[in-house]
C-alpha cells in the first residue's frame, strides 16, 4: 500500500505549528500536512471573545493536564492548561503579548546557539505582528508617552492592540508610579526591551475587538492554498524512521483519527511543534528519549538522547487583590456574574465593539530586579544563598547544563538592571488556591479590587515531562518542581513584598483604599516569612512552560542544535517552546511567534524555499 506523501508532515496545529505551515505553504511547490489533535475552534464565541478565556479553561480546547504533586507547594497538584484546539495556546490564552528581555534572548546564543541572539530575533517579532495606531492624545493615557511609536513599524499577520479602556486610569497611574520608584521602560517595548514598566500589547484586533491567534491570523486567511493540508482531531503516535545508506531518517507519521491508525509519508522532514509536554512524549513513544526509560516501557531505541523531557521550566505566579476606591471601575462584577453586568457588556461587545469583554484586565506590566537585594546589605545575603545552593561540579551532560544556567541566573541576579521579576496589575480581584479550613475566601467577593501580580521570571530549578506508558493516548507524568531550588523561593517571596510597597506609592495608591484592604487576610504580608506561606498555599502556574527539547549544545543536555535539528536523526526537527533553551522573563506567547517564523526561515534555506 503507498502512502501518502508530503514534503512536510507538521505535528502540532498551534501556535508555532501554524506559522510554520503557514510560511512553508507560500511555495506552492511544497506539499504540507498539519497533523492536529484538537478540534477547529477559531467561531467559538469562548475563543473569539477575549474576557471569556477563562471559559475555555479545562473544556474540550485545553489539554488540563495536572501536575506530580509539589512538594514546595503543600504538595498541591496544580493544573497545567494548555491548548488542545486549532491555534493552540494561542487560541485559549489571556492574550498578553509582552517582549522577552533583550539579555536574556541573548543568554540563548552564550548557551552554545550561534546566531539566536536579540539582534536577529527582534526582526522576526517585528514579521509576527502588525502593532496598533495610537492617536497622540491618547499617548498619556496609555501610559506610552514619549516612546518612539512611529518608528519601526510592523507588519505582520497578527493585529495587536492596547487591551481595554483607554480612558482607564490603571495604565497613566502605573507608568508615573514607576516613574516615582525609578524603574519607568523609556521606549517601545519590541525595540530595545529592558527594566521597568509598560504598557502591554495583546493578540486582539483593534477593530473587531476578537481574538487574534495563529488559527485566526496565519491559517484562516490562506487556508484554501492546494498544497497545504490541515487535519484536525488526529492524534499524532510515532514518528515513522527508516535507515537510508546508513543514516537514519523519518520516512513519516503513525496517527490515529477517527478512532482507526493511519499513517503518512514524509519526503524531507517531520516537524514536530506539539509543546513542552507533548512534544518529548511524541519523541520518547518513537523511540528518541532516555534508554533507561524507554527500555522501562519496552520501546525500541532510536536514538539515546537524555535531555528529552528534562529540564521543564515554568513561571510560578502569584497575587494580591487590594479593594480599589468605590469610583475606580473594575472587572469584577463580571467575575462574580452579575446578570446586569454581564448582560451590559454583552450588549457593549455585539453593538459597538467595546466595554469589559474586549480584554480580561491586565493592561499594565514592569520587568524588575528584586529590589530588596539591592537595599545596603543585602546583596551579600543574595551572594551566600547562591553560593550555598551552586550545582556540585560532577561530569554528565545534566550537571554541566545546570551549571551553565545557574551562571545566568545568577549574573541577572545580582544586576540591577535585569529582570528577576515581573509584576503586572490586573483591574479584577483574583481568585487563588486558600488553605483548606482558613478564612480565606474561596470565590468572587464584593467590591472593586485592582490585584497586583508577582512572577518568579528566572527560576533555577528545573522539573520534567515523561511518557507513563507506551500507550498514546496516556497523558504524560508532569513533575514541573516549582521552588525547589531555594534560591527560587526567597527570591519570589521578595518579590511578592514588594507589591505592599508599590501599593503603598503614590499615585497607584490613590486608586486604592486607604489603608490598603485585601481581599484575602492571607495576603497581609508584613515579612518574608508571610510571604513564603502565602506562596505555598496559593501560588500557580502562569503556563509558561518550555526547555523540555532544549536548544543546547548534547554535551549539555540539549536535544536540538541551532537549527533545531533533533540531534542524530537530521530530518526531525522540533519548533516550538519545548526547544527554548531559556524560557522569556514573561509571557511565552511573542517568543513562540518569533521563533517559529525563525525556525521556517532556516527550513526554507535548507531546501532553497522561496
Amino acid at each position: 500500500m503507498t502512502l501518502p506523501t508530503y514534503d512536510f508532515v507538521i505535528v502540532g496545529g498551534g501556535t508555532a505549528g501554524l506559522v510554520v505551515a503557514s510560511r512553508l505553504s507560500e511555495d506552492s511547490s511544497q506539499r504540507i500536512l498539519v497533523i492536529e489533535a484538537g478540534s477547529d475552534t477559531t467561531s467559538d464565541p469562548r475563543v473569539k471573545t477575549p474576557a471569556f478565556y477563562s471559559a475555555l479553561m479545562g473544556s474540550e480546547a485545553d489539554w488540563n493536564f495536572h501536575s506530580q504533586p509539589q512538594g514546595r507547594l503543600k504538595g498541591r497538584s496544580i493544573t497545567l492548561n494548555q491548548g488542545k484546539t486549532l491555534g493552540g495556546s494561542s487560541s485559549i490564552n489571556s492574550q498578553v503579548f509582552v517582549p522577552p528581555n533583550k539579555d536574556l534572548v541573548d543568554s540563548w546564543e552564550t548557551l552554545g546557539n550561534d546566531g539566536w541572539n536579540w539582534s536577529t530575533l527582534r526582526d522576526y517579532f517585528s514579521k509576527a505582528y502588525t502593532e496598533p495606531a495610537v492617536d497622540e492624545a491618547d499617548e498619556m493615557k496609555l501610559g506610552v508617552e514619549g516612546w518612539n511609536l512611529r518608528g519601526h513599524a510592523s507588519s505582520g499577520p497578527l493585529q495587536l492592540s492596547f487591551p481595554g479602556d483607554v480612558g482607564h486610569p490603571i495604565r497613566q497611574t502605573w507608568e508615573e508610579t514607576f516613574k516615582n520608584i525609578g524603574y519607568s521602560m523609556p521606549d517601545k517595548t519590541f525595540l530595545n526591551s529592558s527594566i521597568g514598566s509598560f504598557s502591554c500589547l495583546t493578540t486582539v484586533d483593534p477593530v473587531s475587538k476578537e481574538r487574534c491567534s495563529s488559527a485566526s491570523a496565519y491559517y484562516n486567511p490562506i487556508k484554501g492554498r492546494e498544497n497545504l493540508h490541515v487535519l484536525v482531531d488526529a492524534v499524532a503516535e510515532r514518528i515513522i524512521f527508516e535507515h537510508v545508506d546508513g543514516a537514519l531518517r523519518a520516512s513519516g507519521v503513525c496517527y490515529n483519527h477517527e478512532s482507526t491508525r493511519k499513517s503518512v509519508a514524509c519526503s524531507k522532514e517531520v516537524i514536530v511543534a506539539a509543546g513542552a509536554f507533548q512534544s518529548p512524549k511524541l519523541l520518547e513513544l518513537s523511540g528518541i528519549g532516555n534508554r533507561e526509560l524507554l527500555d522501562q516501557h519496552g520501546i525500541e531505541l532510536v536514538k539515546d538522547l537524555p535531555g528529552v523531557g528534562e529540564n521543564l521550566q515554568d513561571h510560578a505566579v502569584a497575587g494580591i487583590s487590594f479593594e480599589a476606591r468605590d469610583d475606580v471601575r473594575t472587572l469584577d462584577a463580571l467575575v462574580r456574574q452579575e446578570p446586569d453586568a454581564l448582560s451590559q457588556a454583552i450588549q457593549d461587545y455585539a453593538t459597538n465593539q467595546c466595554g469589559w469583554l474586549t480584554s480580561m484586565g491586565l493592561w499594565s506590566y514592569a520587568y524588575l530586579p528584586t529590589m530588596q537585594y539591592f537595599s545596603e546589605g543585602n546583596q551579600g545575603k543574595l551572594k551566600e544563598l547562591l553560593e550555598q545552593h551552586r550545582p556540585p561540579a560532577q561530569q554528565g551532560p545534566s550537571h554541566l547544563r545546570d551549571r551553565e544556567y545557574y551562571k545566568l541566573a545568577e549574573e541577572t541576579l545580582l544586576n540591577p538592571k535585569r529582570p528577576s521579576g515581573c509584576t503586572f496589575a490586573v483591574v479584577a480581584q483574583i481568585i487563588s488556591p486558600v488553605d483548606p479550613g482558613s478564612d480565606s475566601p474561596t470565590g468572587p467577593v464584593e467590591g472593586n479590587f485592582i490585584s497586583l501580580v508577582s512572577l518568579l521570571s528566572q527560576p533555577l530549578s528545573r522539573g520534567n515531562v515523561h511518557i507513563s506508558s507506551s500507550n498514546p493516548a496516556g497523558a504524560p507524568t508532569i513533575d514541573p518542581r516549582y521552588l525547589s531550588n531555594p534560591v527560587d523561593m526567597d527570591v519570589f517571596a521578595h518579590n511578592m513584598l514588594y507589591l505592599e510597597t508599590i501599593a503603598r506609592t503614590p499615585p497607584l495608591s490613590h486608586l486604592l483604599k486607604s489603608p490598603p484592604k485585601r481581599r484575602d487576610p492571607a495576603s497581609n504580608l508584613e515579612n518574608l516569612e508571610d510571604a513564603k506561606k502565602f506562596i505555598e498555599s496559593s501560588c500557580i502556574s502562569m503556563w509558561h512552560y518550555g526547555g523540555t527539547c532544549a536548544m543546547l549544545p548534547e554535551e549539555k543536555g540539549g536535544v536540538v542544535d541551532p537549527s533545531l535539528r533533533v540531534y542524530g536523526v537530521p530530518n526531525v526537527r522540533v519548533v516550538d517552546s519545548s526547544a527554548v533553551p531559556l524560557i522569556s522573563n514573561a509571557n511565552m506567547q511573542s517568543v513562540v511567534y518569533a521563533f517559529a517564523e525563525r525556525a521556517a526561515d532556516l527550513i526554507k534555506a535548507t531546501y532553497g524555499l522561496a
